[in-house]
Formats: structure tokens, sequence, C-alpha cells
């Protein structure tokens, strides 16, 4: 007998299990009466009735030997720790900021930066907004522009670079209100709302041209830069021959300083920063962060959590690890487009994100078909995923009107170091299964509406068959609290 030849060899993920925990499986009934308790809700129900937790990679990794070891080391003096000094070294090197402010995660960073450098009536415009950091960025008086190309707004088009700036978009912006009205721009790799989608070195170069004409900062959202950096290595000319390190490094140096949220890129549980260039911001940032966060050497994390962070940024730029990382999320991607369930294409870096306005086409967006889509994964597997559409844009902060954002999507996130593809197989059966049985799939309704960041708390009940939704786009719930 003759064996064919495989066309691709296997791959496996470069490390070992060395600690186990066990999950949970729970009954169809159990997550009947689960989600109906959270108001279907995936924020909402508690992680023991969660079989395969894939609502999101913040926080959510494994962190490895090299990690928990360091843990042991930490210093938790008050002020100077050691482990400042290494976690700011390491970030000079492997990002190339001068300065560092330590914060308890990436939304501290957020709100700094947003409250030193906004006034009421500004415009801050962005390659897509994110939801906590639009927030900040209302708070301080002004409002988020998105200036992100269209193709990012089509899930898809195949685009290599959805998370692009449209050099137009921001030139007229700039023209519209003026430079001294637009504190900074907001640029962020990857663009998680866009489906994780990269931005290039030649945009960014080029927005940063853009923006030194105008004396504008260019502020990078780096929680996912790594992943970006991995990207352009793939897809961007002149750069196959370059370590992610070496990219990396460049990608920053087009912008003025950054947001992290580490609980992302550097493979730990809790922590993020800013960093910045300008000795004079810094001064004013280190001396917010006393009032917010903690002495300024250590931004409200334990010595023992700046030390896990300095070292993920070691571990974060091996390309082994990127390779089966961003590979896991292909992995999931591809399997859905075998089987023609609708996506946002190219696959993004840390996560799949599912086409709920093309699957539950017969659900009208205010009847919250995403929502309804995360709900229903949940019920048939136990998969915990969740809502990226209109849910998560929220309301006008001047009208009170809902956003109504062109991508209605369903995130499906994969943690770093976590599953095996094992539960990426389980993952994508349970989506086609619902995907099979999508037409008896009902929307919901909204009953109740926190005022701040709705998608976290917000509480939702099924609409009966053949019941038209009560609440239509823009009317605001009477238990809203005002």
């Amino acid at each position: 007998m003759v064996y064919a030849k495989p066309e691709r060899r296997s791959w496996a993920e470069p490390f070992k299990i060395k600690v186990v925990e066990p999950l949970k499986t729970t009954s169809p009934q159990q997550r009947q009466q689960a989600i109906r308790e959270a108001g279907y809700n995936t924020f909402l129900l508690r992680s023991d009735d969660v079989y395969i937790d894939l609502l999101t990679d913040s926080g959510t990794n494994a962190m490895s030997d090299y990690q928990w070891a360091g843990m042991m080391l930490g210093d938790e003096a008050y002020a100077g720790s050691k482990n400042f000094y290494y976690l700011e070294a390491n970030m000079r090197r492997f990002y190339g900021y001068r300065y560092l402010v330590p914060t308890h995660q990436g939304r501290g960073a957020e709100h700094i930066i947003s409250q030193l450098l906004i006034k009421s009536g500004d415009c801050v415009p962005g390659n897509m907004y994110f939801t906590t950091t639009r927030e900040h960025q209302e708070r301080a008086g002004g409002s988020f522009v998105d200036v992100i190309i269209d193709e990012a707004h089509d899930p898809e088009s195949l685009h290599p670079f959805k998370g692009n700036v449209d050099l137009q978009k921001l030139a007229d912006l700039i023209n519209k209100v003026g430079a001294k009205k637009i504190p900074y721009i907001c640029v962020a790799a990857t663009v998680n709302m866009a489906g994780g989608q990269p931005i290039s070195m030649e945009n960014l170069r080029a927005v940063r041209k853009l923006a030194e004409q105008h004396g504008i900062r260019v502020i990078l959202d780096a929680t996912r830069a790594v992943e970006n950096a991995y990207f352009i290595k793939l897809r961007e000319q002149g750069y196959a021959g370059k370590s992610v390190a070496e990219i990396l490094k460049e990608l920053c140096s087009y912008t003025d300083g950054a947001t992290m949220s580490g609980k992302k890129d550097l493979l730990v549980n809790i922590g993020g920063f800013l960093a910045l260039n300008d000795e004079k911001l810094y001064d004013e940032a280190r001396n917010m962060v006393v009032v917010f966060e903690g002495l300024h050497t250590y931004g409200g994390l334990a010595g023992r959590d700046m030390e896990a962070m300095a070292r993920g940024m070691e571990e974060m730029v091996n390309e082994d690890y990127l390779r089966a990382r961003i590979g896991q999320v292909e992995y999931l991607g591809s399997k859905l487009l075998d089987w023609e369930i609708p996506i946002v294409e190219p696959i993004g870096g840390h996560a799949v994100f599912l086409n709920a306005k093309k699957i539950l086409e017969h659900i009208p967006q205010e009847q919250y078909p995403a929502q309804a889509l995360a709900a229903e994964i949940y019920l048939d597997s136990g998969v915990r995923t969740m809502e990226r559409g209109i849910v998560s844009a929220g309301r006008d902060a001047a009208t009170g009107d809902q956003h109504r954002p062109s991508l209605e999507l369903v995130r499906v996130t994969i943690p770093r170091r976590v599953y095996t593809q094992a539960h990426m197989d389980v993952t994508a059966e349970s989506i086609l299964a619902v995907y099979e049985n999508r037409k008896k799939v009902r929307g919901l309704k909204m009953t109740y509406e926190p005022k701040y960041l709705r998608f976290f708390q917000a509480r939702f009940e099924k609409i009966p068959a053949s019941s038209r939704p009560e609440h239509p786009a823009g009317a605001r719930l009477e238990t809203e609290p005002r």
C-alpha cells in the first residue's frame, strides 16, 4: 500500500503541561438555569458553571514556570521595589519608551492619559473605538471619532491590515476642528472591535508624519502590539527577515507613548502601565498615579506582579510561542470557515469573531443578535463567549441614542497557553450545532441597563416567539439608573 505524503506537517504547542485545573461539565438543564439567572449575559455567569471559558484573553493566561518562580522574588516594599526597576528596564528594552508609570491594569493608564490630555470639547480620532478607552475619553470631556479604513467595517473584506487609519479621514478631521482640538491620535494595535485586525507599519509611519505636521501626539494602545508585530512579519513586505522584537520596537517608535494592559501580551493575570517619552507629561502622570493607583513605583501592583510582567515581556517575543498562539486561533477559525460559518476575515490574532448579523439574519439589531448568539453557544455546550455589537457599543453620550455599529459580532477569545486543540474542536462543534439550528434562536430585550459600560452588567430576557421588540433603538429603559 502506498501512503500519500501529507501536505503539511502537524505542529504542537511549544510547552508541556505541568499543573492541571479540572474543568466542570454541566447538563443542559443546569446551563438553562444558569444563563437565565445571569440575564442571558455571559459576563454574569459564575465561572463554576462554565466548561471552556473563551470570554476574554484578559488576565486569563497561563503563566510559565519562569514567571511563577519570579513571583517568589516579589519585593513588597512600598517604595522603590526592585521589581519596578526590572519592569522599567524591560519596557525600555522591548518597547523603547523612556518612562514607565505602572497601573493596576490597562484602564488605569487610559484614565490617566485621558485626564492629563483631554479638555472639554476635544476630539480624539482613533482606528475604531474600544469600550473602556472611549469611556475614559468621554468622561474627560472628549468625543471619539472613528478614522479607521472602511474595510474594517466589512467582516468579509480580506484586507491584510484592516486596523489601518484612513489618512484622508484623519486629515479631514484635523482641517475641520483644528489641531488644537485634537489632544492625541489613539492608535490600537491590534484593533479588538474590528476582529483583532493589525495596523501596518507603513500606515503607522504615515500617521506619525501627518501628526508631526500638526503638532499632535500619537498614543498607542499596545495591549496586543506583539501580536500586531507578528502579523507585520507575516504580511508586510520587507519584514519577513526581522525579528518580532525588532518590529515591535519600530512600531512603538512612531508613537509618543502607550497605554498597556499587561493581562494580554505580557502573559499575566493582572497589571498594566502607561509608557511615555515626554518628561513633563511623565512627571504629571506619576503625580496623578499616586492619587488614583498607588506610588509611582508600584501603581496599585504587588512587587511579584511587576516581576511576572517583566518576565512576560521576555517570553512574549518568542516566535515559537507566537506561532502556536496565533496558530491556535487560526485553527479554530479555519474549521468554522470549512463549514461555511460566517466569521470576520482575515482571522485575527486573539479571537475568532462570529458574524452574528449574518448568522442570525432573522433577528434585528435592536433585539441584540450577538448577545443572543453568545447565550445559545453557552446553552449548547457550556462554552462561554461574549458579545461585541450593539450592546458593547452603548449609547451616544450627548443624545442617549444607541450606537448602531456595522459589526455585530460574537468574540470567541482564546486565552494564552491555556487550552488545547481538542478544546478548540469542542468549541467549533458547538458553534456548528448552534449554526445548524440558528433559525430557532430568538432575540432578546434588555431588562436592566447600567449607566456605564453596559455590556458588563446588563440583563436580558428572551422575546417570545412572533413578538416585536418592545424597546426600539434609542429608547431608554425605565429600569435604567439615571
